[in-house]
């Protein structure tokens, strides 16, 4: 089965996608867009042509669990998502996701522009490793 991932973000959104194993995550693109319906038209362009059979979109918890203002567009876009493509969108813990990506670019030495083009490209990615690790740890 494919999964494709989504860190929807207000100005920068990160796609990625898992091979057909489910064993890995690889980052496909970050559309820079800020209006959401053109963000759903892009993903769905690339969900035609990547097959995914799930969306996980990451989903901001607080680091209390709770769901804040941020959470909560997440889950409305997740929704919108699965009207727009016809494929099931799973809401995923992304918290801290973002500094891990961050890190992992910092390591790679990536900086400046080139890393602010990446970064949410680099969070869908552990994302989705993070939803894949899951699954296959709980025979989901």
């Amino acid at each position: 089965m494919i999964i494709m991932s989504v860190d929807y973000g207000d100005v920068r959104t990160g796609i990625a996608v898992s091979d057909r194993l489910e064993t890995y995550a690889f980052p496909v693109e970050v559309i820079n867009e800020t209006y959401q319906p053109k963000v759903i038209s892009r993903i769905n362009v690339i969900s035609a042509e990547k097959k995914p059979d799930i969306i996980v979109v990451g989903y901001p918890k607080n680091m209390d669990s709770s769901e804040g203002s941020r959470a909560q567009k997440c889950k409305d876009f997740a929704t919108e998502l699965e009207k727009a493509t016809g494929i099931t969108c799973v809401l995923w813990d992304e918290r801290l996701t973002t500094v891990s990506a961050h890190n992992y670019l910092n390591e790679t030495n990536t900086r400046g522009k080139k890393r602010k083009n990446v970064v949410d490209a680099v969070a869908a990615t552990i994302i989705l490793q993070d939803y894949l690790d899951y699954r296959r740890n709980n025979n989901a």
